[in-house]
């Protein structure tokens, strides 16, 4: 089944987390579109298949992988420009880990990576990119516009090239704390394209001033699948930003809050065009959160059960954010 005879058909996809030790089980699945795991450190992946991707971050508690799931057949493959990729007709998984290295580092790299992930989409027959995830190692070491992640925000921009910033996926960039000096990006595009959501609480990230770099990062707080397609609403990384600043800087809990103000708000966004969608996260969502702190990951459990019902399944991973004033960031999916 390829993109084109099946346009028509609606895009299914379920996200959920899963036991390590049903990855042979997973990836003999023909419906599953991709399975991520977490684990810190260099380990060799767990599965060569090109839908198994390893993100080095180290989960806090019992491990767990995430499934993106189709209703459909997904056939899969690698591009020889170094893709992996899998699709079932109207949606395409791919991922792409770049060595700094070879493009003169972290701006060199992230220009690569999106310059061909975007060649990348046409060419497969999924033009529209609906969700984008950045890990790279020590995101915030540098100063001023060295910094890494103000450098990627250059890099993702060129490679982008000309910026419409009506078809901006949502995303999420975060730091790896391995000092293996890859970018990791990997994607979910579509045959149809959805609709970027803002944050009335907050200023656009393209809009954002000088002061956070000569690049501001291009990306959308939320992302709608298109209409009569079944995705969940998917959620950016979202931490204490309210307009383009930091608030509580000195306090975990507090940004913790601020950051569920602002899913709040996203989510209200989100039901002015499908209502249908719940006022708050429940049985329907999954989310990942990222804590800068080692030492507070037991904490941010308890904080997270005490915002959260039971029913919400969560991955704590200690990361690194793209603020050094950030201590937390959130990203997820989120549906009834």
């Amino acid at each position: 089944m390829n993109a084109q005879s099946s346009a028509a058909v609606a895009a299914s996809l379920q996200v959920d987390y899963a036991d390590p030790a049903r990855l042979p089980a997973l990836l003999a699945d023909p419906q599953v579109l991709a399975v991520f795991g977490f684990h810190a450190g260099t380990a060799p992946a767990a599965s060569d298949d090109p839908r198994y991707l390893q993100v080095a971050l180290q989960a806090d508690g019992v491990a767990q992988l995430e499934v993106w799931r189709s209703d459909k057949p997904v056939s899969c493959g690698r591009d020889a420009n170094g893709v992996a990729w899998a699709s079932d007709g109207t949606l395409m998984f791919g991922a792409l880990q770049v060595e700094e290295s070879s493009h003169g580092g972290i701006a060199g790299a992230a220009e690569y990576a999106y310059a061909q992930l975007l060649q990348t989409l046409p060419v497969h027959g999924y033009p529209h990119l609906l969700r984008i995830w950045n890990y790279l190692d020590a995101i915030t070491d540098g100063e001023g516009d060295n910094e890494r992640y103000r450098e990627f925000c250059v890099g993702r921009a060129r490679g982008i090239g000309d910026i419409d910033t009506r078809t901006l996926p949502a995303a999420t960039a975060i730091g790896r704390l391995d000092g293996v000096r890859v970018l990791q990006v990997y994607w979910l595009a579509a045959c149809s394209a959805g609709t970027p959501l803002e944050n009335p609480r907050q200023v656009s990230a393209y809009r954002y001033p000088r002061q956070y770099g000569r690049q501001s990062p291009s990306f959308a707080r939320a992302m709608l699948a298109a209409p009569g397609s079944q995705l969940p609403l998917l959620l950016s990384g979202t931490a204490s930003v309210v307009g383009h600043a930091t608030l509580h800087s000195d306090c975990t809990q507090r940004q913790l809050q601020e950051t569920f103000a602002n899913f709040d708000a996203l989510i209200g966004a989100a039901r002015a065009q499908r209502p249908k969608l719940p006022t708050h996260f429940g049985a329907g969502s999954r989310l990942k959160v990222y804590v800068r702190d080692a030492a507070e990951l037991p904490s941010v459990r308890t904080m997270l059960a005490a915002h959260l019902p039971p029913q919400v399944p969560c991955i704590i991973l200690h990361a690194a954010v793209c603020r050094r004033d950030l201590r937390i960031e959130i990203d997820g999916v989120h549906d009834a």
